[in-house]
């Protein structure tokens, strides 16, 4: 049950910050405020493909892969969940907060909002739900390696 809490927990987050980016940029593609000149900006971009804004215009194959990988996922790892760690159960309800996060883009508004542009690093711009990915995933490599290389 905290799990589904924490999943539904950060979904809202990540809703809430796509929307007030909405909001402040009014729907403006490429909206961007400076927060650190030429290298950190908050940038209002409507992603109509997939990561990294690959396949543009392609919105509904990514929706439809994305919905079948997020019922795979979840019907192999049910039966296994309850013999993880505590962390690597919190680093997949992180992952799967981000799943969820883009997929209520991609079902609601046809499209994913991405705001977060560190120009000074690379050039694509990202969103919460994108981070919260990477984070579980960081989350669950960690204790994997702990547990391994750690033990008491």
């Amino acid at each position: 049950m905290p799990y589904i809490i924490i999943i539904l927990v950060l979904a809202a987050l990540d809703q809430i910050t796509k929307q007030l980016m909405y909001n402040i940029a009014g729907g403006t593609q490429g909206f961007s405020i400076p927060l650190i000149k030429r290298f950190f900006h908050l940038t209002y971009v409507e992603n109509h493909g997939g990561v990294f804004g690959l396949l543009q215009g392609k919105i509904n194959l990514f929706t439809i892969a994305s919905a079948v990988l997020i019922v795979y996922v979840i019907a192999a790892e049910y039966k296994n969940f309850k013999n993880y760690s505590k962390w690597t159960k919190i680093g997949a309800a992180v992952v799967a907060a981000g799943a969820m996060g883009n997929m209520i883009d991609r079902i609601f508004r046809g499209y994913v909002i991405d705001m977060i542009d560190f120009r000074g690093i690379w050039v694509f711009v990202f969103n919460v739900a994108d981070m919260y990915v990477h984070i579980g995933i960081y989350i669950i490599i960690i204790d994997y390696l702990a547990r391994k290389y750690f033990k008491k």
